[in-house]
């Protein structure tokens, strides 16, 4: 039983990882300072952006250019800059890590 219940946390640990990997990169990339997965700060929440890309075909494409490139308009009056610090692979990488978000 005690085997078992150890595979089952350890199961839980590995899938839930690339989640974790994500979160960091967003953080380490400060991504986390105007945004947060479920609650708007300056930017909005993660799970709101998700929602709102949920039908897009394009929206890993798409979101990864508005991390890389910045956008205006999109979510309101405050401007999100360009993230010259995140190269277009992490940028789909956290594009895919947010709208996993729900």
């Amino acid at each position: 039983m005690m085997k078992k219940a150890i595979l089952f946390s350890l199961i839980s640990l590995l899938s839930a990882a690339p989640s974790w990997a994500d979160q960091a990169l967003a953080k380490s990339k400060n991504c986390m300072v105007c945004h947060a997965v479920d609650k708007k700060l300056v930017g909005p929440a993660y799970k709101d952006v998700a929602s709102k890309y949920a039908t897009q075909k394009d929206a890993v494409t798409h979101l990864a250019e508005k991390i890389t490139k910045g956008s205006r308009g999109t979510w309101g009056p405050v401007p999100m800059p360009p993230n010259a610090s995140v190269s277009a692979e992490e940028a789909k990488k956290l594009a895919s890590w947010i709208l996993a978000q729900k």
